[in-house]
């Protein structure tokens, strides 16, 4: 059992919650909760840390669900730390007694295009709120998205408040961050995706485009949108409609709504 907030192991959690560097130079991401820990790939399991209290209620748990709960730490291998360790090593307030270190999954434009005529893709650049980003995979999984492309300045997929956010998600939505998003648009649209900006210049309201071919959505940063030569790379831009004194949606919100209108096109 590990028992003091110094100790080099700790230490390491606590640098990997806080800084995306380290995270990307060890090619890792950490997940609190029993949720993450459920729907955790075993493959990527690189370590767990758990408290006493928490394996304990695991272990008594007379459910079917939390006994191959208990079965996937044992096979995975773990080690214990006290309640004041947790907390250290923890991101939340309110720690639920279980952080896994997990493995950062690599993908490719290539792999994400591979649904062909059936793709649905979400486009990001510069997004700068974790929790915003988080709700946007958990989002995309709900509605059936094919991959999320983000630009290199969109915040770190692996912060924690944004894995928090996933809900899960982040094991099974692909994705992956691009230097030029100009470049990676003209490819999609060489493979046959229809891109559609979300764009204040956008005359034609978002329901009455047909999505049922393989199209990508255009999200910009919460404050300043998309910038004028990313707009430009796409075939459309559509117009989300607003009553009173309001410009804009909030990205997640937006993304939702297109996805759907997708979504319940496809349907």
């Amino acid at each position: 059992m590990i028992t003091s907030i110094v100790n080099p192991r700790i230490k390491q959690l606590v640098q990997w919650q806080d800084r995306a560097r380290d995270r990307r130079k060890d090619g890792v991401f950490i997940a609190e909760g029993i949720k993450m820990l459920e729907e955790a790939p075993m493959e990527w399991i690189r370590e767990i840390y758990l408290t006493e209290e928490f394996a304990g209620r695991l272990k008594h748990a007379k459910s079917e669900k939390e006994h191959m709960l208990w079965k996937k730490l044992e096979d995975a291998r773990f080690e214990f730390v006290t309640k004041e360790v947790m907390k250290r090593a923890a991101d939340t307030q309110t720690p639920q007694g279980v952080l896994l270190v997990l493995k950062q999954p690599a993908y490719t434009l290539d792999y994400i295009l591979q649904k062909g005529k059936n793709g649905l893709y979400l486009v990001l650049e510069d997004l700068q709120d974790p929790g915003n980003l988080g709700t946007i995979v958990r989002t995309g999984e709900g509605a059936g998205v094919s991959g999320i492309i983000m630009s290199s300045k969109t915040v770190d997929i692996f912060n924690p408040k944004t894995i928090r956010a996933t809900m899960g998600s982040i094991y099974r939505v692909p994705f992956i961050y691009v230097e030029t998003l100009s470049d990676t648009l003209a490819q999609m649209q060489k493979a046959g995706v229809t891109v559609y900006a979300a764009h204040l210049k956008g005359e034609t309201l978002y329901h009455d485009f047909s999505y049922k071919g393989a199209s990508a959505f255009l999200i910009g940063n919460e404050g300043a949108g998309l910038k004028k030569e990313t707009a430009d790379a796409a075939d459309f831009c559509l117009k989300i409609p607003m009553e009173g004194s309001v410009e804009s949606l909030n990205a997640a919100v937006s993304a939702a709504l297109l996805l759907y209108e997708a979504k319940r096109q496809r349907s």
